[in-house]
């Protein structure tokens, strides 16, 4: 990543705007469904990749989503969980599963924030089975072209 464009990149979503809360919908007390996305199209860029983090988490920052090799600048509403379908590589988050797992923090904790990173990338990354965030930002090293990110707040009742 060069730095003057570090998070110059645009992102945004339908489902909640900057700094807002995220909709019950996209965490462990709603459905659970990764939201919309939608980003600026890069030049250049290859493919693109998502890492989801709360950096408010008891043990540290705490990873809800990894998927890489988008080749588009969207993403829907509802992504499945595999490892591999037509929105990119999905690996594993620190719950432990594949895809995308949505805001869940304690219920005695404040609200707590989730950074939906998008990476825009100049190359398409090899495919690792269960990859987690460490070892993708380890793979897009010497990669990156930009990035950017929207950031949504949850507090569970």
């Amino acid at each position: 990543m060069n730095s003057e464009s570090i998070y110059s990149m645009r992102v945004v979503s339908s489902a909640f705007k900057n700094e807002d809360f995220i909709p019950i919908k996209y965490t462990c007390d709603g459905q659970d469904l990764s939201p919309e996305l939608e980003w600026d199209l890069v030049t250049n860029a290859k493919s693109y990749a998502i890492i989801v983090e709360d950096p408010d988490a008891p043990g540290g920052t705490f990873i809800h989503w990894v998927i890489y090799n988008i080749t588009t600048n969207r993403l829907p509403e509802g992504v499945p969980r595999l490892y591999k379908s037509q929105y990119g590589v999905q690996g594993v988050n620190d719950f432990g599963n594949i895809g995308y797992n949505g805001p869940c923090p304690p219920k005695t904790h404040p609200p707590h924030r989730y950074y939906f990173y998008v990476y825009a990338i100049d190359t398409i990354l090899l495919e690792i089975k269960n990859i987690n965030a460490d070892k993708l930002k380890s793979l897009m090293e010497g990669h990156g072209i930009e990035r950017g990110f929207v950031m949504g707040k949850y507090k569970r009742k």
